[in-house]
């Protein structure tokens, strides 16, 4: 007998019609590119979407079509999440830090037919344009009057004329849930990147599920800055989940330099912030430097990489900022698993407590997972025991755009997505990634876990950022090797930093030598480029030695 409850799609134009009708007097504040400071309503948010939509309807885009966008965070990129896809149309944000190479193939492999972008990226745009085999209409977001006087795209349309030109008597269609939302490629190190193809209602769980208190607990109270950037995996699903509550957005455009960062949050009253440590590393630098306070800032929720425990402490202890550790994937829409401690863990002690946010956190209900070995046999959740982090869940990737066969796995009952993190969890079910399983380092026929020896280096108040690697050993097969960025000043030398690692680890998982350099190659989502560390220093302890 089924239940006699309505039936409603859960589609993403829902979250707008909310933020109208319940918040429409919330603001939405933006740093534009053109460098001043824009402010709106959800009620202009929502009439401006409506006219786009028309916009593009006048542009021949239909349900289904790709339309690319390539911009910062700001009120117009809000704009396009929900005239797109709350149209019926497929929004693919594409990201402007990779090669322009790879910016052609992802558009044509995604069939993109229109392309909007900030001005920051019009010489980009203007050195592809010709390449891309699928874009009929370039729209650039900005108006009249900061349109280029001439350039190579020809027809280039302008943004707010498009605004201009069309009616905001739109009302969003109403079609099956499970038609896509978005798309987001990955970052592709290795290989070609590959396309995660959202559903609205893939999109809609996830933004209910992430908001949770136990997640990264976002209410109508809030303003909320996402740094982490919508042209990477829907900025964590901010534009979403604050429309859904109705919290006041502010969007810091391409200002992420930690002085530009550091304004907004003072002066728009900023309580909850999420990006990537090195932000972070940047914000911090320049708050320390200048005797600075937060005044309105509540917590901070970091991911894509590990967050090393010296910025935890700095945020929580001399800041009083909480620092939310998180882990997730584009393959995960893409919050996975969030560092909220349970009440039974409260009352432990400060160490005891750090030990537990230092691990990526408990699955966000909707989610599921657990720990195999190379077999496929589970593994127990002892906090100890690493293997390979399979999940499955409402808002996982089940195959890729255009994709022969299916990434995901059997494992017992049902198929999951194996996700290459190398994990343990623990019997509250805090995960802790222990490595990815391409940088697993294999010594002697056993695992060195290199996040761990990287925590441990940039807990060191001389090392800003470090990378462990595995290089060639003529008897261990590999050894650990350090590559350390030195604070600005420091003359830090190896002997200390290997010290450093003195009744912290096993002995034997002490790196061999350590190799200090001026950056580490950062990918377009922040993270470390550790493949071409490992190809660069792969033999520098065989070479080292002759």
């Amino acid at each position: 007998m089924n239940g006699l409850m309505q039936q409603q799609p859960l589609l993403i134009s829902s979250f707008l019609q909310n933020a109208q009708r319940h918040h429409g007097e919330q603001l939405v504040v933006s740093r534009r590119v053109e460098g001043d400071i824009h402010r709106y309503t959800y009620r202009d948010l929502a009439a401006r979407a409506r006219r786009m939509a028309n916009a593009l309807a006048g542009l021949g885009v239909k349900p289904a079509s790709r339309v690319g966008t390539m911009a910062w965070n700001g009120y117009r990129h809000l704009e396009l999440y929900y005239s797109v896809s709350g149209s019926g149309a497929v929004l693919h944000t594409l990201n402007p830090r990779l090669h322009p190479d790879q910016v052609v193939w992802i558009a044509d492999h995604a069939e993109d037919e229109v392309l909007f972008f900030d001005k920051t990226f019009l010489p980009l745009i203007e050195s592809v344009a010709s390449r891309l085999s699928t874009v009929k209409h370039f729209v650039l977001m900005v108006d009249k009057g900061h349109m280029p006087e001439q350039s190579t795209i020809a027809n280039l349309q302008c943004y707010e004329d498009l605004i201009a030109g069309a009616s905001d008597d739109y009302e969003w269609p109403v079609f099956d849930e499970n038609k896509a939302s978005s798309l987001c490629y990955t970052s592709g190190t290795t290989g070609s990147p590959k396309g995660v193809l959202y559903s609205h209602r893939s999109t809609v769980l996830h933004t209910y599920a992430s908001a949770l208190p136990d997640a990264l607990s976002v209410s109508a109270r809030d303003t909320v800055l996402p740094v982490v950037p919508m042209f990477h995996v829907n900025a964590w699903g901010f534009p979403y989940s604050a429309c859904m509550v109705g919290a006041k957005l502010v969007f810091p455009g391409p200002g992420l330099d930690g002085a530009s960062l550091y304004e907004l949050f003072e002066s728009e009253g900023v309580t909850v912030s999420a990006g990537v440590p090195t932000v972070w590393q940047g914000l911090l630098n320049h708050v320390q430097s200048n005797g600075l306070r937060f005044s309105t800032m509540k917590r901070t929720i970091i991911g894509g990489s590990a967050c090393q425990p010296s910025m935890m402490e700095t945020f929580e202890d001399t800041y009083g900022v909480q620092v939310i550790h998180a882990w997730g994937m584009t393959e995960l829409s893409p919050v996975g698993t969030v560092g909220i401690l349970k009440g039974t863990q409260l009352g432990l002690s400060r160490s005891e407590r750090r030990a537990i946010q230092a691990k990526q956190g408990r699955s966000v209900c909707g989610i599921d997972m657990k720990i195999v070995d190379v077999q496929g046999n589970d593994l127990p959740w002892d906090g100890k025991t690493a293997g390979d982090l399979l999940v499955r869940g409402h808002w996982v990737v089940q195959n890729y755009l255009k994709a022969e066969g299916s990434p995901l796995v059997q494992s017992g009952h049902h198929l999951w997505f194996p996700t290459g993190d190398v994990a343990t969890i623990d019997a509250d079910g805090f995960m802790n990634i222990t490595d990815r399983s391409k940088d697993v380092i294999k010594s002697g026929g056993e695992w060195i876990g290199s996040i761990d020896l990287e925590n441990i280096a940039m807990s060191h108040p001389d090392v800003v950022m470090a990378a462990c690697v595995g290089a060639r050993h003529p008897k261990w097969d590999e050894r650990p090797l350090l590559v350390v960025v030195r604070k600005p000043g420091s003359e830090v030398s190896r002997e200390e930093l290997l010290g450093f690692y003195e009744g912290k680890i096993a002995r034997w998982w002490t790196p061999d030598d350590i190799v200090f350099v001026d950056a580490i190659p950062l990918g377009a989502t922040g993270k470390m480029l550790k493949h071409k560390l490992r190809d660069q220093f792969w033999n520098y302890l065989t070479e080292r030695q002759d």
